[in-house]
C-alpha cells in the first residue's frame, strides 16, 4: 500500500550549509496496518511524514502511496496527487475555523465535493453531509462538544477535532505526528482508541509518529526506529521501545525541598465561562491554596478541567470574577490583578511558558534571547518608567504594556492592533540586551538544556521540534525568574530529551531558587520533578498532596488510562 525506497532529504540553511534530515530510508506498509515511527527530537520523523504527505519534495529515492508515485524529479502535479491519497495531523497544529466543532467538520466535508472550504454553504453542507459529520464526531468522541466553538476546546479536544476533519477527506492513509501530544491521559486514551477504531472500521492505513513507548505499544503493529535521519532498526513495539530507551540518562540525584515560606497566595478564585449556545462551559469555584518557596507544584487533571485558566490567572493574564492572587516580592505582598508598579515588579520576576508557544519564525535565537532579557532584566522597571514619563504614559498604562511581554507574540500584537499601536512600542519601552551580555547570560542555561551555542545564530524555522522547546525554555530561564509557570510545554519532547530537561529544571530551580507551578499530563515527568501536586477537576480542587506517586496513580485510575497500565 505504501512503499518508500531509498529516500533522502537535506535542508539548506541561510549560511549555505546543509543538514541531513533523511538518508536512504526504505520500508513498506501493508494496507490496514498501523506502522509506528520512533526517534529522538530531530531524528527526521516529521520530515518523513511530510514527505509521505507530499508537502516535502524529496532529494533522492521514491515514495508510492496506492497508485501514486513520486521521485525527486516529479513535478508538483504528482506531489499534489500524493496529497489526495493522504491526510496528516502535524504536531502543535491547531489550525481551526472560529466556528463550532460540527461546522468545522462540515466545512471539510463540503470542501471535499465543492473544493471551497472558506465559502461553505452550511445549509447545503447540513443537508448533504450532516449524518457523516455526526459519524465522524462519534468516531473521535466529540459528539458532546458539537455545538461548542473550536476556540474554547482544550488542547486534546482540538487534536481530536483536527483528526475528524482529516477523516472527512476519506484518505487512504492517515499520517499522525504525535497525535496525543497535548492530551491528558483520559483524552489520550480516547484519541488512541479512536485511532484503533478508525483503523479497524474504515481499514485506513495509519502511520503514527510518537516517541512515547506506551503509545507505540498500544497502537502499532510494528515500529521503525530513526536515528539521525536513518533507519536504525525495525521490529515489534516492545523490541524497538526497549532499544530506544536504553540510552536515557539516570534521574539526577537532587531532592527539591520547599521551605515553609509562603510566596504565592491564591484566595477564593472564581471564574465562569459561557457560550452563547450551550450555556456554562466551565466554572472555577472557590480555589484556595498557597505555594511555598521552593515548591515544584504540578496542577493535574483531565483536559478541560480549568488548569490552564487557573495558571493564566496566577500569571495575571486572565482576571478572575472574584478573588485575588498575591505574590510575596522582596518581602511585600502584591496583587497581580492590580495595575501599577507593584504588578510590574511581580512580572519582572515571573516567567510563563505557554502550551501553544511560538518562537519568532524569522528571528535568530540570539535576537530573541536579547529581547527577552530586555523585558525581564531586574533593572528594567525604573528604566521603563523613565521612558514612559518622557512618552507621557501613566504607570498603569506602562504596566498594561508590560503585561503583553508575557503573552504569546500573536496575542500581544493583536491586543496592540486593537488599540491602534504597533508592536515596536514594546521595543521602545524595553530595549533588547546587548548581544555579548546575552551570550554570557545564556551559556550555563544552554549547557544545562544540552543546547549547542552554535544555534544562537539560527533562525527559529531552522530548529528541530525538540530544539524549539528547549530554546523557548531558555528564553524563560535566561532572566533567572523567581516564579516559573509552565503550561504543558514539554508534551512533544521525546522521553530521552525530556529526562535531560527534567534533570536541568531540578538543577536550575535549586541553584537559582526558582519556585515552579506547572500544568502537565505526563505522569512520569510529574513524578520525577514535582514535590507537590493539586488535582483539579471541573474547576474545583479534588486533592492537594505531597505524596506524588499516590496522587498521580489516583489520577491515572480516574482517567481509565489503560495504555499507561500495559493492558
Amino acid at each position: 500500500m505504501i512503499k518508500v525506497e531509498n529516500v533522502s532529504k537535506y535542508y539548506k540553511l541561510d549560511d549555505g550549509t546543509s543538514i541531513k534530515a533523511l538518508e536512504d530510508v526504505s520500508f513498506e506498509v501493508e494496507e490496514g496496518e498501523i506502522l509506528g515511527i520512533m526517534g529522538r527530537s530531530g531524528s527526521g520523523k516529521t520530515t518523513l511524514l511530510r514527505a509521505l504527505r507530499g508537502v516535502e519534495h524529496i532529494d533522492d529515492g521514491s515514495i508510492t502511496v496506492g497508485k501514486v508515485n513520486v521521485t525527486s524529479s516529479s513535478s508538483q502535479f504528482y506531489y499534489n496527487n500524493l496529497k489526495k491519497e493522504t491526510a496528516i495531523h502535524l504536531q502543535r497544529s491547531f489550525g481551526l475555523w472560529p466556528d463550532t466543532v460540527r461546522e468545522n467538520v462540515l466545512r471539510k466535508l463540503y470542501a471535499r465535493r465543492y473544493f471551497d472550504e472558506g465559502d461553505t454553504n452550511f445549509e447545503i453542507a447540513e443537508s448533504e453531509f450532516g449524518d457523516e459529520a455526526d459519524e465522524l464526531l462519534e468516531l473521535v468522541s466529540l459528539t458532546h462538544k458539537a455545538d461548542h466553538y473550536a476556540s474554547v476546546l482544550s488542547g486534546g479536544e482540538k487534536q481530536r477535532l483536527i483528526m475528524a476533519r482529516q477523516l472527512a477527506k476519506k484518505p487512504k492513509a492517515l499520517l499522525l505526528d504525535e497525535p496525543a501530544t497535548m492530551a491528558c491521559p483520559k483524552t489520550k486514551q480516547e484519541i488512541l482508541d479512536a485511532v484503533k477504531k478508525i483503523n479497524k472500521e474504515l481499514n485506513i492505513t495509519v502511520i503514527v509518529v510518537s516517541h512515547l513507548p506506551d503509545v507505540q505499544k498500544y497502537l502499532a503493529d510494528k515500529v521503525i526506529l530513526l536515528e539521525d535521519g536513518e533507519i536504525a532498526d525495525v521490529g515489534s513495539p516492545d523490541e524497538i521501545c526497549d532499544k530506544f530507551m536504553q540510552n536515557m540518562d539516570d534521574v539526577v540525584d537532587i531532592e527539591n525541598i520547599s521551605t515553609d515560606e509562603d510566596i504565592i497566595d491564591v484566595c477564593d478564585l472564581n471564574k465562569r465561562f459561557y457560550l452563547l449556545t450551550g450555556g456554562e462551559v466551565l466554572e472555577i469555584e472557590d480555589i484556595n491554596f498557597k505555594v511555598q518557596k521552593g515548591n515544584i507544584l504540578s496542577l493535574i487533571g483531565p483536559s478541560g478541567a480549568g488548569k490552564t485558566v487557573l495558571l493564566r490567572m496566577l500569571a495575571g493574564l486572565d482576571d478572575p470574577d472574584k478573588g485575588e492572587v498575591l505574590y510575596n516580592v522582596d518581602g511585600q505582598w502584591c496583587d497581580i490583578d492590580i495595575p501599577g508598579l507593584g504588578r510590574m515588579k511581580i512580572r519582572s520576576q515571573l516567567g510563563f511558558m505557554h502550551q501553544e508557544f511560538a518562537l519568532s519564525h524569522y528571528s535568530t535565537v540570539l535576537n530573541q534571547l536579547a529581547t527577552r532579557l530586555g523585558y525581564k532584566n531586574q533593572d528594567i522597571i525604573n528604566e521603563a518608567k523613565a521612558r514612559a514619563e518622557k512618552l507621557g504614559l501613566s504607570e498603569e498604562l506602562l504596566d498594561s504594556f508590560y503585561l503583553l511581554t508575557d503573552l504569546p507574540e500573536v496575542e500581544a500584537k493583536e491586543r496592540l492592533r486593537q488599540v491602534g499601536l504597533d508592536a515596536e512600542i514594546l521595543n521602545d519601552l524595553f530595549p533588547k540586551f546587548p548581544e555579548t551580555a546575552t551570550k554570557e547570560a545564556v551559556a550555563d542555561i544552554f549547557e544545562s538544556l544540552d543546547l549547542d551555542m552554535d544555534i544562537l545564530h539560527r533562525k527559529s524555522y531552522e530548529l528541530s521540534g525538540g530544539q524549539k522547546v528547549r530554546v523557548m525554555l531558555s528564553l524563560i530561564l535566561i532572566s533567572r525568574p523567581k516564579f516559573l509557570l509552565l503550561d504543558e510545554p514539554f508534551g512533544d519532547l521525546d522521553p530521552i530529551t525530556l529526562r535531560t530537561v527534567t534533570n536541568s529544571l531540578k538543577r536550575i530551580s535549586k541553584d537559582y531558587g526558582i519556585t515552579i507551578v506547572m500544568v502537565s499530563h505526563n505522569t512520569d515527568f510529574i513524578k520525577e520533578l514535582s514535590n507537590r501536586a493539586i488535582f483539579v477537576d471541573d474547576g474545583k480542587i479534588v486533592d492537594d498532596s505531597e505524596n506524588i506517586d499516590e496522587i498521580v496513580d489516583n489520577f491515572i485510575d480516574f482517567c481509565h488510562a489503560d495504555y499507561l497500565k500495559g493492558d
